[in-house]
Order: structure tokens, then C-alpha cells, then sequence
């Protein structure tokens, strides 16, 4: 008997421990089920309008989870209160065995504890609160962002700090300019050490040793500032070092490296970089004749300190110029000559009574914007209807004419037809009253949402003598015309730029903008290269029809010259 009460004194002990245990087990199978594969919507970071969905799944998330924890202090605080008044009773019982099992109750109620309480207690500690939060995650698991989510919402930041001139230090404190509040609350973020380390090693890895130094210097600059990291100081310094080195900063490279030995005297690259990194240095000075190095650069690494290498796009930096606001050629004079009328789509039946609003924006080539194009009630209808069929954006292969998806546009649409839905056949209506041209031959009606830092960098509608079969599966000949609807407001970026002469449109919610893309002779207007900047802050909706050629021949005639190009 001695034997049998020590060995239950021990079994209490071992149910206190299990249940200080079973939390971190639980979450360990969590890790371990995330690790699994599963289905997920890819490019969820292309469509702001999208990523709306995830929000309301984090908030369930969150409800199941606390649902869980619930469950789990319940349970929790059930075996606590029973293995404490068996460690009462047990300490009792053992110190004198014979005396206490001399009563009849005590041996009866040990017998039926061992015999059916016990398998009760070992019932209840098997119950797993977790299946509910499990299957929850499940469910939701299959419209998570996957890595490549991850990774496009970073490059979207390096492209907004490149495009907006934003230093690593006030994007990392999330001072975005433009910002607004929203129903009285201003929406901040913040970025953390490891954040901005995960963000330079994302650049590092792509070989973008320009933004990889902006970022590791980011993460250093906080960690020195004393906020704690699971990162550590060797790992930042060691990415700083080398991408300082790549960006041809020899001493600075050389004095980040003497401070990660400093730290890590065993670091495995550290030394031997050191050394390669001394030797080259000597090397350029004997070269430059010189005996003496000079003190590193000690002033902090800026968005100036070195020169961001130039990319494919040769107009890349007019065109953020322009996305700023910077280098708009609007001057007096072109400003005189632009005006605003009422447009009734000469005496359109249907314009009559309520002719269009008409502003000039440019005035060659000349591009106009329609006021209260659509309503409020028409922006959501369409918007509900686009919302389900988003997809990646795509451009159409010039050589080929098929639609491929493109990293330099950064946004999700949807086509939509008249017949799904009488807004769509009303706004299309619409675009044939207002332009005069006829949209029996357009293409569908286009909505597109852009997402984190959406964009489409400066290209053509139009297709150019050389891609002469882009549109040929069509069989309407050249996109003569775009219509623009912008679907909302934008507060801070996704301008509609034109870096040839230099103009910037910004999106108001409710109107449109138009021009034509092909001269009266059928030449395409090389002049209409334009661009959508990305979306620093905001959500950007817009929806557009692409005008083509067939069915214009009386509504928009030829020139009676071949070289018309009015």
C-alpha cells in the first residue's frame, strides 16, 4: 500500500507538469501544420481591394484563437483545482497509510479514484481545445499571401521609397507624405529592426545592393538606438559591410567589418573579408600613388550617399519626377489656352437635358476630363461586380498578341460585359454618347484595382508599327482611343503621367479623363506614352474602355491627307 500512495504522490506530480506543458505543445503543432503546402491565391499584394478580405479573416483568426484560449484556461483550471486537492489528500494519506486507510470511506474512495476518477482526469487531459482554431485556420489557410505575396509587397516599398524620394528613416516610422486620417484616426505603421533587416536581405538576395544598404543601415541605426531585436547586430553588419563594399565604399566597408569583428571575433567571413577588403584598398592607393587611406565616410548613409543604378526604363526619372508632382510643364500660356464647356455629344438625345461637364487638362495632344462620369451608386456596382473575377493585370505580347502577366504592372482587373449587369451596357452608352465614337468594337469595359505600391510604368495603348499583329485576333484594327474612369480618390500618389510633355493627371473619384492615341491618319501618337504611378497611400479604382478603330470611319473620319495628324 506504502508503494501504491508514493506512486500516486507522483503521478500528481507528473499531471502539474503536464498541464505547464501542454500550452507550448499545442502551439509547437500549430508551427508544425503551418509548415504544410496548401493552396493559396497567388499575387494577393497586386489588389488593395483583395487584400480587404484578408483583414476580416485575421479579425476570425484572432475571435477563434482567444475562443481557444478560453477553452484551454477552462480546461486548464478544471485538472489544476483537482490535482491540488489530491496533493491535500495525498499528503495527508502518506503520512500515515494504515491509519488513514483504517476508515472504510478513505479505502472506498481510493479505490474508486484509481479506478474511475483517474481515467476521467486522463479523458479530460486528452481533450484538445484546439480543434476548433485548427480547422478555422484551415479554412482560411487556403487564401493566405504565400512568399512570393511577401516578397512583392516588399519590392512595392523599395519602389515607393525610390519613386517619393523617401528615406529609410521616415518610412520606417511610417511618416508617408500626404497621409489623412480616416473617420478621425490616423492609421500609422511602423517598422521594426527586424523588419528593415528582412528588407535588406530581401534586396541582398536579389543582387539590389543600392536598397540592401539602405535597409541593413535602417536596422542598425534602430538596434544602436537601444529597441531589442531577435536579430543580431554580427548578421546586420555583415550584410552591411558587403553590400557597402559592392557599392564600391571600400573604407566604409572596411570600418563596418572591424566593428562585426569587434562583436564576432569567430565569424566565419568577417576576417577573411577584412583582409581581402585591406588589400584592395592598398591596392587603389598604390595606384592612386598615395601612402596613406582616408578616414572612412562617419556621416550616415542617405538616399544621396551612393547613386541608384540606372535600369531598363529610359525615361525612369522624369517619369517620378512627374509622379511627385515635380517637372510639370503647365505654363501660363498653356494654361490660357485650356478651358471648360458643357459637352452634349453634339445634341446628343440622351445629353440634351444633362449635358457633361468638360474640362481641358492638356492641350496637345489634347486630353479632356469629364466631371461626374459616374455616380457613387455605379463606382460600387461595378466594383461588386469586378471584386470576385480580379486576376493579375496582364499586357498583351507584341509579338505573339496573347496576354501575359508583366512585373513593371502591378495591379488585378476584371473584364466586364454590358449584358452582366445594366450599370455596365448604361456606362458603356455613356462613353459612345460623350466621345461621339462608337464602342461596338472597344474592348470590354476594364476595372483594375492597384495593390501595395500598384503600378503601370510608361508604355502605349496603342500597338506600334512594330508589333503589327497585337490586336490582329481582335480584328478592330488599333486602339484609337482611351476612356479613363477614375473609381476613387487617391491620397498620396497614383497619378496618371505622361513624361513626353510632361503632364500629371491625379485621380478623382467620379470623373474621367480621355485622349486619342492615333493621329486622324491612323499613326499612332507616340507623345501619349504615359504611366500610372504607384500608390504611395490610398487605394486606387479605376475602370477604362479601350476604343478601336473599326466603326469610327464616319464618326471620327481620315484626314483628307495621308499625313493628317490632327
Amino acid at each position: 500500500m506504502r508503494s501504491l500512495q508514493k506512486h500516486l504522490r507522483g503521478c500528481v506530480g507528473l499531471l502539474l507538469r503536464l498541464c505547464s506543458t501542454m500550452a507550448t505543445f499545442l502551439v509547437l503543432t500549430l508551427l508544425t501544420l503551418s509548415s504544410f503546402s496548401s493552396p493559396v491565391q497567388a499575387e494577393i499584394f497586386t489588389s488593395i481591394g483583395q487584400m480587404t478580405d484578408l483583414i476580416f479573416a485575421e479579425r476570425e483568426l484572432v475571435q477563434s484563437l482567444k475562443e481557444y484560449i478560453e477553452a484551454e484556461e477552462l480546461k486548464l483550471e478544471a485538472v489544476k483545482s483537482w490535482a491540488n486537492k489530491l496533493d491535500m489528500l495525498t499528503h495527508a494519506s502518506t503520512s500515515d497509510p494504515e491509519g488513514f486507510l483504517a476508515h472504510p470511506v478513505n479505502a472506498y474512495k481510493l479505490m474508486k479514484r484509481l479506478n474511475t476518477e483517474w481515467s476521467d482526469l486522463e479523458s479530460l487531459v486528452l481533450q484538445d481545445p484546439s480543434d476548433g482554431f485548427i480547422s478555422n485556420m484551415s479554412v482560411h489557410r487556403q487564401y493566405f499571401p504565400d512568399e512570393e505575396d511577401e516578397k512583392g509587397a516588399a519590392k512595392a516599398l523599395l519602389r515607393l521609397q525610390d519613386t517619393y524620394k523617401l528615406d529609410s528613416e521616415s518610412f520606417s516610422k511610417g511618416k508617408l507624405p500626404g497621409q489623412r486620417q480616416h473617420s478621425g484616426v490616423r492609421y500609422n505603421a511602423e517598422l521594426t529592426v527586424d523588419d528593415c533587416f528582412d528588407m535588406g536581405k530581401l534586396a541582398y538576395n536579389e543582387n539590389d545592393h543600392y536598397h540592401s544598404v539602405l535597409w541593413m543601415q535602417q536596422a542598425l541605426r534602430q538596434m544602436d538606438s537601444g529597441e531589442d531585436a531577435k536579430t543580431a547586430k554580427a548578421d546586420i553588419l555583415d550584410y552591411l559591410s558587403y553590400s557597402v563594399y559592392q557599392m564600391g565604399d571600400l573604407p566604409r566597408a572596411i570600418e563596418l567589418t572591424r566593428r562585426l569583428v569587434a562583436i564576432d571575433p569567430s565569424h566565419q567571413r568577417a576576417g577573411a573579408n577584412l583582409r581581402y577588403f585591406e588589400r584592395l584598398l592598398s591596392k587603389e592607393l598604390r595606384d592612386r600613388g598615395r601612402s596613406q587611406q582616408e578616414p572612412a565616410d562617419e556621416r550616415p548613409i542617405q538616399l544621396d550617399t551612393y547613386e541608384r543604378p540606372k535600369d531598363y526604363l529610359p525615361e525612369r526619372e522624369v517619369y517620378e519626377a512627374l509622379c511627385r508632382g515635380e517637372g510639370v510643364k503647365m505654363t501660363p500660356k498653356r494654361r490660357s489656352r485650356l478651358f471648360c464647356r458643357y459637352q452634349d455629344g453634339n445634341k446628343n438625345p440622351r445629353l440634351l437635358l444633362k449635358p457633361m461637364k468638360e474640362e481641358d487638362e492638356w492641350d496637345s495632344p489634347h486630353i479632356v476630363r469629364f466631371l461626374d462620369a459616374l455616380s457613387d451608386e455605379e463606382i460600387e456596382k461595378i466594383k461588386e461586380l469586378a471584386k470576385p473575377n480580379l486576376a493579375r493585370a496582364t499586357v498583351r505580347d507584341p509579338n505573339t498578341g496573347v496576354l501575359t502577366v508583366a512585373h513593371y504592372r502591378v495591379s488585378k482587373s476584371a473584364w466586364l460585359e454590358g449584358e452582366d449587369d445594366p450599370v455596365i451596357a448604361r456606362v458603356n452608352q455613356r462613353i459612345e454618347d460623350v466621345t461621339g465614337l462608337s464602342v461596338n468594337t472597344a474592348e470590354l469595359l476594364q476595372v483594375a484595382n492597384y495593390g501595395v505600391g500598384g503600378q503601370y510604368e510608361p508604355h502605349y495603348d496603342f500597338s506600334r508599327k512594330d508589333e503589327p499583329d497585337a490586336f490582329k485576333s481582335l480584328g478592330t484594327g488599333n486602339r484609337v482611343a482611351t476612356f479613363l474612369n477614375y473609381m476613387s480618390d487617391v491620397e498620396a500618389g497614383g497619378a496618371t503621367v505622361f513624361p513626353d510633355f510632361g503632364a500629371a493627371i491625379w485621380p478623382r473619384k467620379g470623373t474621367a479623363v480621355f485622349w486619342y492615341n492615333l493621329f486622324r491618319s491612323g499613326e499612332g501618337d507616340y507623345r501619349t506614352r504615359h504611366a500610372a504611378c504607384p500608390v504611395l497611400v490610398g487605394s486606387k479604382w479605376v475602370s477604362n474602355k479601350w476604343i478601336h478603330e473599326r466603326g469610327q470611319e464616319f464618326r471620327r473620319p481620315c484626314g483628307l491627307t495621308e499625313g493628317d495628324r490632327s
